[in-house]
């Protein structure tokens, strides 16, 4: 599903001819082209203007495309895959809940992002989505996920493989800010990547 939402051209450009490369390559792919900007204006005109700020409706767009995926999953009796890697969904968190983080399955979740362009270049996937930098395509303003994070893919793979290494050398200072980083990020997304907290109700007060 080709799903764009106020698109810049040339992200809908790249998503189109990698949709057209994996029709080429797959005989079991089928695309559909869905301009899902005018349901976003909808929704956005319903929503009060005092929480209309930019982050709550960059998540409305990525939960808008989840309703829109499981809509045509749930009609073609199919799964969800999930497109984040093991630093977004393990690492800082770098996805919407019940957006993008709204899948049945999650192939890519074990790779990082350096083992995702390997696999990439292994398929032989288009160069434009090789070399095109970062964006989860939320925002108007085109900005990276490098912009929003404070570090790039790169440095947060090196800090979880840091954290999670038992003898720890002296750091540099951009080192120490990349950790830091990657500390904050995990800490405030933690929630994304736990389960559900349950209430346990002493059997006691149970009817």
């Amino acid at each position: 599903l080709n799903m764009p939402i106020y698109q810049a051209k040339n992200q809908v450009s790249r998503s189109c001819a990698h949709n057209e490369w994996l029709k080429k390559n797959f005989d079991n792919v089928k695309s559909t082209d869905l301009e899902l900007s005018p349901v976003f204006d909808q929704i956005k005109n319903s929503f009060p203007h005092h929480i209309q700020d930019g982050m709550t409706m960059a998540n409305t767009r990525s939960r808008l495309r989840m309703l829109t995926l499981y809509a045509f999953a749930s009609s073609h009796k199919m799964l969800v895959a999930g497109t984040g890697n093991k630093i977004e969904d393990f690492g800082v968190g770098f996805y919407t809940k019940y957006g993008d983080g709204g899948v049945d399955i999650s192939p890519i979740a074990d790779l990082t992002k350096t083992q995702v362009y390997a696999l990439g270049k292994d398929l032989g996937i288009i160069e434009d989505i090789m070399t095109a930098t970062p964006t989860d395509g939320l925002w108007e303003d085109e900005r990276t996920d490098e912009n929003q994070i404070g570090a790039s893919y790169e440095e947060l793979e090196w800090a979880m493989q840091y954290l999670d290494t038992s003898q720890k050398g002296p750091l540099n200072p951009r080192q120490k800010k990349v950790v830091s980083i990657y500390k904050q990020f995990h800490i405030a997304n933690k929630h994304k990547m736990d389960p559900i907290p349950v209430c346990r109700i002493p059997q006691s007060l149970k009817y």
